[in-house]
């Protein structure tokens, strides 16, 4: 299931104006021209599931370059709402990621966009979404870096040394939280290392065939004279996987 379904709810409106419709840097610079590239290659596919799709977004965007069937599912009533106002081709669902209404093999690739972070279901959801996967199918997975949602990291001002760094957590700890993102809005996160992804990923036949950790784009550095010293440190992390044969 999702990690705080009620809050998902409640602060619909907080991701559906801070995050779509060209509001978000990371969005416009990273993450749509990213889903656009790796779903045109090496070809657009026929059918699309957009896991966790919000109101819609990255659904949209399939639709626009030309997937002949987009679905997006979500838990969360008032994103499905919104996203079937905004229309523009996908069909909609509210579902779960770890029990999802579909056939066997009934699409040739799955999306989830920062999403999993919010999964307390993990295992459950990448087994559903590798069984309705058709042979040969490709999942394209954005996670906000595990390392940047490591409990007890952030920013640290060090006024003896007189510099800021980011210090990192408990990185091998599985850790739910609850983060106060912006004033009077609380979203639960659960962190997770990396290699839980990953060997989920491979128990259910999904085998990694490209990953990247790009920079931070420049719109967002642009946010706080801070960012520029995080540079150099991932926000994203985007994995592409592909069905093997079993």
């Amino acid at each position: 299931m999702t990690a705080g379904g009620d809050l998902w709810q409640q602060h619909a409106t907080w991701w559906q104006v801070g995050f779509t419709e060209g509001a978000d840097a990371e969005y416009e610079e990273q993450i749509l021209p990213m889903a656009a590239e790796h779903l045109a290659s090496p070809s657009l596919p026929g059918r699309l599931l957009d896991i966790g799709t919000g109101e819609g977004q990255i659904a949209r965007l399939a639709a626009r370059l030309g997937v002949g069937r987009v679905v997006g599912i979500d838990p969360t009533e008032a994103q499905i709402t919104v996203a079937a106002e905004r229309g523009d081709g996908p069909a909609y669902a509210r579902a779960e990621a770890a029990r999802l209404p579909f056939p066997d093999g009934a699409f040739d690739a799955c999306l989830a966009c920062l999403v999993f972070e919010h999964i307390q279901a993990m295992d459950d959801a990448i087994a559903e979404l590798a069984r309705v996967l058709g042979p040969g199918g490709r999942f394209l997975f954005f996670l906000n870096h595990p390392l940047l949602q490591t409990p007890n990291s952030g920013w640290i001002d060090d006024r003896i040394l007189d510099e800021q760094y980011w210090r990192i957590g408990d990185y091998l700890s599985e850790d739910l939280t609850v983060e106060e993102v912006e004033k009077e809005v609380f979203i639960p996160f659960v962190h997770r290392p990396l290699s839980r992804y990953v060997n989920a990923l491979a128990d259910n036949g999904l085998r990694v065939a490209h990953m990247v950790e790009p920079a931070p784009p420049p719109g967002f550095l642009a946010r706080a004279e801070e960012y520029e010293a995080a540079a150099s440190i991932p926000r994203l992390l985007f994995l592409r996987c592909e069905k093997v044969d079993a």
